[in-house]
């Protein structure tokens, strides 16, 4: 399931460099998230990167776009032609 980022990030641009797809920009007021590029980091990580670096907790599953983890990977995998995921994280 991509993830969001909600009212609660002050903008410390920690998530930004760890997204290994590029889904998140600076928006108007916060961070954002673009669900077509989110992963939930399947194919390059184990776990959610930007969750792990957000020092306010505001980087959470959008229940919005429930997609399996074989969805993900498709995604992944569109997003990165010819490229093989790291091990382990699908």
């Amino acid at each position: 399931m991509a993830f969001f980022i909600n009212d609660s990030c002050i903008n410390c641009a920690a998530c930004e460099p760890e997204c290994p797809n590029g889904a998140i920009s600076a928006g108007e007021e916060i961070f954002i998230i673009a669900s077509d590029k989110c992963t939930d980091c399947v194919g390059a990580f184990t776990s959610s990167r930007c969750a792990e670096v957000c020092p306010v907790d505001a980087c959470h599953p959008d229940p919005k776009y429930p997609e399996s983890k074989e969805q993900l990977l498709g995604k992944w995998k569109g997003l990165h032609p010819g490229e093989e995921p790291a091990p382990g994280t699908y």
